[in-house]
């Protein structure tokens, strides 16, 4: 790691480094100065799941030119260069990025108030709108099908002719609903094909904690752009409806928790149409309960077929461990 450093330009004597944040993808890291402040934030990019880096850093580079030109206030952190000028530093086949710390901000890993989810809405909107006129050609697909949902659909079919046969018969019921609601996999082809729907620059984690607070609860930024590329409104709004809406989480096993709370319902919405609210088509607006079903939907159908394949994508923490979250979301779909 005193490598990595070096590559910034920073003495590894003058920092100290500390495990930082609860994130599952990338190894995150706080760099801290010689009187124990946060400086930087520097992470290690997981290309297993990311395979070409590069996309991300051009993507950046694109949206961050875009923002200078056209909207220089509007504040994002991208990564800082290398003393070489290079988007990352690397070591062997490690790819690392550091970017300023935003002093005075924090995250929350849960969303426990209309007010939070209100304030992150309003985030993941403004980001999209300041970015509307960025041309979508430029900008490169970092999870190529990411929320294809016809390409998760047939991942399901894959897992159902090759799978586990004994996981199969387990899983019954939770197949025999997820293949009765095949109409939010046609609403989805009828979206691919309507003009009315715009693709846009989309977030696609729209997670609580993806998003900075200040120290009176206001949003300050939204963070983690690994998976910002092309994509439909509904991929963001939909997965805030999949995140907040619920006081249980998609790890909770009693699923008598899982509820739709209606006033963080309406506190998305609105945080989300601040920015959001001219740039959306009328035809759009009257899919917002499509965005949520399009989402916990594709979220159940991921789960069932990653146990059906004996979770090789999301690995379990016990026996039937992705049945679970997949029964979760089905009990989730209902509530909403």
């Amino acid at each position: 790691m005193n490598k990595i450093l070096q590559q910034y330009g920073l003495s590894p004597s003058a920092y100290s480094l500390e495990q930082f944040g609860s994130g599952l993808i990338h190894r995150t890291f706080a760099v801290k100065n010689g009187f124990g402040e946060e400086a930087f934030i520097l992470q290690e990019v997981n290309h297993h799941v990311f395979t070409k880096p590069e996309d991300i850093a051009h993507n950046l580079t694109v949206l961050d030119n875009f923002r200078k030109q056209h909207h220089p206030e509007f504040f994002f952190p991208v990564p800082l260069p290398t003393l070489k000028g290079e988007a990352y530093a690397r070591e062997g086949d490690r790819y690392y990025r550091l970017t300023s710390y935003v002093h005075k901000s924090h995250a929350v890993n849960s969303c426990t108030t209309a007010e939070e989810a209100y304030e992150a809405a309003r985030q993941f909107g403004k980001f999209t709108a300041m970015l509307t006129g960025v041309r979508m050609d430029m900008l490169r697909y970092t999870i190529p099908g990411f929320h294809d949902l016809n390409w998760r659909w047939q991942q399901f079919q894959d897992a159902m002719a090759t799978g586990d046969a004994g996981r199969l018969a387990k899983a019954g019921k939770e197949i025999e609903f997820l293949q009765s609601r095949y109409d939010i996999v046609e609403q989805f082809n009828a979206i691919k094909k309507d003009p009315e729907f715009k693709i846009r620059v989309t977030h696609h984690d729209t997670k609580i904690s993806n998003v900075l607070l200040d120290e009176n609860e206001k949003g300050i930024c939204v963070i983690d752009l690994d998976t910002v590329m092309p994509g439909y409104f509904f991929s963001d709004l939909g997965d805030m409806f999949r995140t907040y809406l619920s006081p249980a989480n998609e790890e909770e096993n009693d699923l008598s928790k899982i509820s739709v709370r209606k006033d963080f319902y309406d506190a998305i919405v609105k945080g989300y149409l601040v920015f959001m609210g001219t740039e959306l088509t009328t035809k759009e607006k009257d899919h917002f309960h499509y965005a949520g079903e399009f989402m916990i939907y594709m979220q159940a159908l991921r789960f069932l077929t990653d146990y059906l394949n004996m979770d090789r994508y999301y690995g379990q923490s016990y026996e039937g461990h992705n049945l679970l979250r997949a029964q979760n979301q089905i009990a989730l779909f209902a509530a909403f």
